[in-house]
């Protein structure tokens, strides 16, 4: 007598010599295949976003530089408002970043950024056509609010569409951030002379290169509708994050980077005019120091992301600038393309600070609020710098006491680095950890 088991079998089993015939997917097999490549076209679609996104938050400030002699004389701006447009960027930056978490939360962290890329877009466009300086100082203002709330909830993006890559997304956004801000400076003039304009054709070019990006931006709301109550991500409820040590160190150290990074980019140049380099060198080395960062800031994200502590990039970063300074300071002409090096590695603790953001909250909500605090208080810190630079410079007649404090800026920011670089959660720091 046959058992269950082989009756079982038998009726299984096709007659010899007949076909057996082809495998027909379920509809609902069919459908998650479907639903998956969708997914991965997706994600590879907002991946070229992020990083189109990255590539124009740094232009409406570094186009300007080369043509800011040019603005003035066609704007009839005065020394002192010129002056103010340097520190416009980092007071934006704070103030606005501010305010991205709740925006976030409210419509969803892909339409804000959208519409940071759409205040980008009219921003740099308009104030091409501005007729004079209160118009281009507000049009100024308006393209860099979206690059703050751009600057805050991309990472936000990032920890909640690409949770297990985060530091490969990180190193991508930032290479994008560093190829936008070097090129910007490299070609703004050389391309205002070809293309035959003046400051205004210069400018208003970095526009459309954003209106681009904001058509990419906009094809991803309409694929990807999110819903506002959950648009801060799994925890949309406000963290008490000054109650997070975590959240400070990481504040202080973005605000101590940021004060070396804009005294660089504003004084470099000059430093080595001042040590006999000619100014088209002087030029090129500046575009040196921001040019190390586009492979830099992608491998390093990389590497930190997969440490739990990332001690070790602070102390070796912060190393780089004391010697980077030093070497400015003491010989500026003996090596020259050796100390745009080093500081150029040393302004890689930006991305690095953003790589930890991302790994010091367990949710994309969480990452919104230490995003914006960090950055918004780091950047408070940061405006008084270049300003004390140039008062330090003024003075003395000499780049010894500036360069100098600027090596020693670096062992503080090395301090508050080792604290932040410790594998911690905001979250538990605030009580609300899980």
């Amino acid at each position: 007598m046959s058992t269950a088991a082989e009756i079982s079998d038998k009726a299984s089993t096709p007659p010899a010599g007949r076909a057996t015939p082809a495998a027909t997917p379920a509809p609902a097999t069919t459908a998650a295949l479907l639903a998956g490549h969708r997914s991965k076209y997706l994600a590879w679609l907002l991946a070229v976003a992020i990083a189109a996104a990255a590539f124009n938050l740094r232009p409406v400030v570094t186009s300007l530089g080369p043509m800011l002699d040019q603005v003035r004389t066609g704007l009839g701006m005065s020394a002192t408002v010129a002056g103010l447009l340097t520190a416009v960027p980092s007071f934006c930056f704070a103030v606005v970043g501010l305010a991205a978490p709740a925006m976030a939360r409210r419509f969803g962290p892909i339409a804000v950024v959208t519409a940071g890329m759409a205040a980008i877009t009219f921003g740099v466009l308009a104030r091409s056509f501005a007729g004079g300086t209160a118009v281009f100082l507000l049009l100024t203002a308006v393209a860099l609010a979206g690059v703050a709330v751009s600057n805050v909830l991309i990472p936000v993006v990032i920890k909640r569409y690409f949770p297990d890559k985060v530091g490969p997304m990180i190193g991508l956004y930032s290479m994008a951030l560093s190829a936008g801000t070097a090129l910007a400076a490299a070609v703004t003039v050389p391309l205002t002379s070809a293309l035959g304009g003046g400051w205004r054709i210069g400018l208003g070019v970095w526009g459309l290169l954003a209106a681009a990006t904001l058509v990419l931006w906009l094809v991803m709301v309409l694929l990807r509708r999110e819903r506002s109550g959950a648009a801060g991500g799994q925890a949309a409820a406000r963290l008490p994050i000054l109650r997070s040590r975590t959240a400070w160190a990481l504040a202080v150290f973005l605000g101590l980077q940021a004060t070396s990074a804009y005294a660089t980019m504003g004084w470099l140049p000059k430093i080595y005019q001042d040590a006999g380099i000619s100014a088209g060198t002087s030029g090129v080395l500046l575009a040196f120091v921001m040019a190390i960062g586009v492979p830099a800031s992608f491998v390093l994200p990389n590497l930190a992301a997969r440490r739990g502590d990332q001690r070790i990039f602070v102390v070796v970063l912060g190393l780089c600038g004391i010697a980077g300074y030093t070497g400015l300071a003491l010989a500026a002409d003996a090596a020259p393309w050796l100390w745009a090096c080093l500081v150029g590695l040393s302004m890689c603790a930006f991305p690095l600070a953003l790589t930890m953001i991302g790994l010091r909250a367990r949710t994309s909500g969480g990452v919104a609020q230490l995003s914006a605090f960090a950055q918004g208080l780091g950047y408070l810190i940061s405006i008084p710098g270049p300003i004390l630079i140039g008062t330090l410079y003024q003075s003395t007649h000499a780049w010894y006491l500036p360069l100098g404090f600027l090596a020693v800026l670096l062992v503080p920011q090395m301090a508050v680095g080792l604290r932040a670089a410790r594998p911690r959660h905001i979250e538990d720091e605030t009580g609300l950890g899980r």
